[in-house]
């Protein structure tokens, strides 16, 4: 039987996590199938699903025909870590089980370091406005499985982490797009050439009537194409050439350079599929993007105010660097393992670091020397501070939060501290409506 012709009835699966993508696994694969749940933290099972929990000594003794991870789960740190590497052959990804499920549906995969959900935000939108049956699902917050009411015309816009995309064995996409590709959760794949290739699969299983699209700019990307047998046709982004596009964009959400990379990408992708071109830049102009992704919360003659709580690398907050003059630029939380700021040397007086949090002496390191900094434990007094310092600054200025840096030591994820900074704005600049 040919790999592509398994499907999954009267099997026995093991789900490892139960967090959203788990609990839509079950769901889905349950009626046809014995399936099996462990989790590393009993507390965190909905009663529902405590039956079907199995624990560490009866697992050695069962064999499975299928193992499916959450995402998130490291096999090589987590409790069951002899038993998964014992039975990797049989671990799949959610990926994988839509996929064997639903072989022919188009399936537009969006993967990259920066800009995966912004971009797949948008191109569901626009393809909303262009009348297609599209959902929205993946890393993105909605597990694939819980879609229902599938036709064959149905589009699936599915943002995937390198996590999802490394457990995957049969996934294929119609058309993939890799944004770019900086290095990024290195403690998880241990070098930038693993992370890469776990990125780069969903071109490598391509065929002949697919697309890949990718970054002209990132030389590894390049390599990677020049390196491996692709079957796919190759469209590589210069966002530089649709600056015809962007002069007909007013919405300041893309006066920066990530964003205009990433629309360039929607606007390449969706001259393939042969969408209108009005609808699209319509689409563009009233695109209020995502909450705590560059996202803009106050705007006056003299001051813009920018949330960019998902910045969780340098990578990911350089472009914003760029694209503003005077900017009081917050940081902080946990620093990643590898992370470096590139940035010319043109852009340092316009910066001015107010750095926070647990990693805020190794944050200060990373900085270039020409870029003035201040330094305080919490957010709240680094606010504090900024906010003693620009009372007599009278010019066109941009506060950015944008950290570098993982929550962890502070807040429960990204999201948690978002919400805290708009907190904090509303109360240290108590005339601003947020």
């Amino acid at each position: 039987m040919n790999e592509r012709q398994i499907y999954f009835k009267n099997k026995k699966i093991l789900i490892y996590g139960l967090g959203k993508s788990g609990i839509a696994c079950f769901n889905f694969l349950k009626k046809n199938n014995t399936c099996l749940i462990f989790d590393d933290n009993k507390n965190n099972i909905p009663a529902d699903f405590k039956k079907k929990l199995i624990n560490i000594r009866k697992l050695s003794k069962i064999n499975v025909d299928f193992i499916v991870l959450s995402p998130g789960i490291d096999i090589k740190k987590c409790k069951i870590s002899s038993y998964l590497i014992k039975n990797r052959s049989k671990i799949i990804s959610e990926l994988d089980i839509f996929e064997i499920s639903y072989p022919n549906i188009d399936k537009i995969t969006i993967t990259g370091t920066n800009g995966k959900s912004t971009t797949s935000k948008l191109l569901y939108e626009v393809l909303k406005n262009n009348k297609k049956d599209v959902r929205l699902t993946g890393n993105i917050g909605y597990p694939i499985l819980m879609e229902k009411k599938i036709k064959n015309n149905t589009i699936f816009v599915i943002e995937a982490s390198s996590y999802q995309l490394d457990y995957s064995k049969y996934y294929r996409s119609k058309y993939s797009i890799i944004l770019n590709l900086n290095p990024d959760h290195l403690e998880r794949h241990l070098s930038f050439k693993n992370y890469a290739e776990a990125k780069f699969k969903i071109v490598k299983s391509q065929n002949k009537n697919d697309y890949a699209f990718i970054d002209n700019q990132n030389n590894f990307l390049n390599k990677l194409i020049e390196n491996n047998q692709i079957k796919s046709k190759v469209i590589k982004i210069n966002y530089l050439k649709y600056k015809k596009y962007f002069r007909k964009i007013d919405n300041i959400y893309f006066d920066n350079s990530s964003n205009r990379k990433n629309l360039s990408f929607v606007l390449s992708i969706a001259k393939v599929l042969k969408l209108n071109l009005k609808t699209v830049l319509n689409t563009a102009n009233k695109f209020k993007g995502l909450d705590y992704r560059q996202q803009i919360i106050y705007k006056s003659k003299k001051l813009l105010i920018i949330n960019d709580s998902k910045s969780t690398s340098f990578s990911s907050t350089a472009p914003l660097l760029e694209s503003y003059k005077n900017i009081y630029w917050i940081l902080g939380g946990l620093a990643k393992k590898g992370d470096k700021l590139k940035l010319k040397k043109k852009y340092f007086p316009n910066i001015k670091a107010y750095v926070y949090g647990k990693d805020r002496n190794l944050l200060i390191k990373s900085l270039p020397n020409l870029i003035s900094y201040k330094s305080s434990p919490t957010l709240v007094k680094i606010m504090k501070n900024l906010k003693n310092n620009i009372k007599n600054d009278n010019s066109k200025k941009v506060i950015l939060f944008s950290p570098c840096a993982a929550s962890f030591d502070q807040f429960k994820n990204f999201e948690d501290r978002g919400k805290f900074f708009n907190k904090i704005i509303k109360t240290v600049f108590n005339k601003i409506r947020i």
